[in-house]
């Protein structure tokens, strides 16, 4: 087995982690500029409060607060009004409406007609023309008032 000899100066190595250091400084800096948090926009805070509104008048008990809405869904929806009736989200829609079960022993199960009463309302609010798609994939659904209250 040989050794290798270390042929790098100190003096070369205190300039690759000078570089490096600047390098990632100047990558921080970049990050904090154009990083883009979920800015509450008075548009945002409008449809938030529009959902609000509909959730409480639906009877929901728990309702998210007005930030937690904006942080979410922003003014647009997010990511629940990108094409919600696609067949990438009707197979993970379905792919949780199931028993629970894994592998082989997974079944589709009757779900509850107030289950999608939530997700209607965001997509009735945030993105009304995608709402005829998704209702229409939701009206095929077999439901049934299963729990009660």
């Amino acid at each position: 087995m040989s050794t290798v000899e270390e042929t790098s100066t100190q003096k070369d190595r205190r300039v690759v982690y000078i570089v490096i250091t600047v390098a990632l400084v100047l990558l921080l800096i970049i990050c904090f500029v154009f990083y883009r948090s979920a800015q509450s926009s008075q548009q945002a805070q409008d449809k938030a409060n529009q959902l609000i509104a509909a959730l409480q008048k639906a009877g929901v008990r728990v309702v998210p607060s007005q930030e937690q809405i904006v942080g979410v869904l922003g003014d647009d929806g997010g990511a629940i009004c990108k094409d919600p009736a696609s067949a990438l989200r009707k197979a993970l829609l379905f792919s949780q409406l199931t028993n629970g079960a894994g592998g082989p022993g997974i079944r589709p199960v009757i779900v509850d007609s107030r289950i999608f009463k939530g997700q209607l309302l965001v997509i009735q609010i945030y993105c009304p023309d995608q709402l005829p798609r998704f209702q229409q994939l939701v009206e095929k659904l077999k439901t049934a008032p299963v729990a009660g209250g």
